[in-house]
């Protein structure tokens, strides 16, 4: 596949034309003022060493240079090429909890915003691993596909809000099928869901799902994230989130779902609060797990093509030089241009 990483530079292409219409009015004035000293086929005679085609080709090459000259400044490109790459490492997928009281402050600087950061400095301890993003509150979606491209992953982690799943509330049990069909079918290799939520107001049937992934070699490490004392719901604009009655809604962690979970899943329970602890505990645990060999298709860059049109420059401008505008004497005998 071809292409300019910089296209926007072929429109100085449109000078040529230009460039040669100039070219043209000029030989057109030049002969004009000829005719006015004389017949010019008895001036042609009296300067036997000037030959117009000899300027004409001339020219022509430096048009094709400044037009490889301008190519070269738009960057030719050529690929790309698809590679299947053999790496030995473990499948993770991370379900993030988006629900409205992951706004909660109660751990700095919020709940959501505390997971994010431990998922951004897990991603860069990945090297050879393979990882998967849902986010789910009364709902679960697939963010990203079982995939090594970790930009992408950081891209998708930092565009997590409440408003990415439309559908509020704490589904859990969605989220651990949704997080478990997106793992390969490979047993051999290590596979890890990471499930961090609050755990508030949690639908039924978490437990019997983390059961059915335990059953397919999947581990469920849970991230528990608040206190239990708990906060309001930042709503914006310095407000809080209100039941019926108008009273300030309070948000508070719900450690024993979590717990139940990460035993029916095989798994470990982490409580994150404002330390380090709860990401050196999950990094250790990942660090733990079986590795294999993970086949995974890999884009390769696009391949520059300066060298090749920059050879080709040198060649026209080298051709340029060569090409005198009187005919040599020693190859005066020789005629390769007719005079005009």
């Amino acid at each position: 596949m071809f292409r300019f990483a910089h296209p926007i530079f072929l429109y100085l292409l449109l000078l040529i034309p230009l460039l040669i219409a100039l070219y043209v009015f000029m030989c057109w004035r030049k002969r004009r003022q000829l005719v006015m000293f004389g017949d010019p086929r008895l001036l042609a005679h009296l300067m036997p060493d000037v030959s117009q085609m000899r300027n004409h080709l001339k020219f022509a090459l430096m048009m094709v240079a400044v037009s490889l000259v301008i190519v070269i400044m738009a960057r030719p490109q050529y690929g790309i090429r698809n590679e299947e790459v053999k790496r030995s490492g473990i499948e993770v997928v991370i379900a993030c909890d988006v629900s409205y009281s992951m706004l909660c402050q109660d751990v700095s600087p919020s709940r959501l915003d505390k997971s994010k950061m431990i998922v951004s400095k897990l991603i860069d301890q990945f090297d050879q691993d393979k990882l998967g993003l849902v986010a789910f509150a009364g709902s679960a979606i697939t963010l990203l596909p079982m995939t090594s491209d970790y930009v992408s992953a950081k891209m998708f982690l930092d565009q997590l809000t409440p408003e990415t799943v439309t559908v509020q509330g704490t589904n859990l049990a969605e989220a651990i099928r949704r997080a478990v069909a997106g793992f390969s079918d490979k047993t051999q290799v290590g596979r890890a869901l990471i499930l961090i939520t609050d755990a508030e107001d949690h639908e039924e049937g978490a437990i019997e799902a983390a059961k059915e992934a335990r059953k397919a070699g999947i581990q469920i490490y849970v991230l528990s994230v608040g206190t239990s004392s708990g906060g309001p719901i930042p709503m914006g604009n310095d407000t809080f989130k209100k039941d019926l009655s108008g009273n300030v809604v309070t948000t508070k962690l719900n450690e024993q779902v979590g717990k139940e979970i990460a035993k029916a899943g095989n798994g470990i329970y982490v409580h994150v609060d404002h330390s380090n602890q709860a990401q050196q505990i999950l990094e250790a645990e990942i660090e733990k797990m079986q590795k294999d060999d993970i086949t995974t298709s890999v884009y390769a860059e696009y391949d520059e093509q300066f060298i090749a049109v920059a050879i080709l420059l040198l060649l026209v401008i080298v051709a340029e030089c060569c090409v005198l505008e009187r005919k040599s004497p020693l190859l005066r005998k020789i005629t390769l241009f007719k005079r005009r």
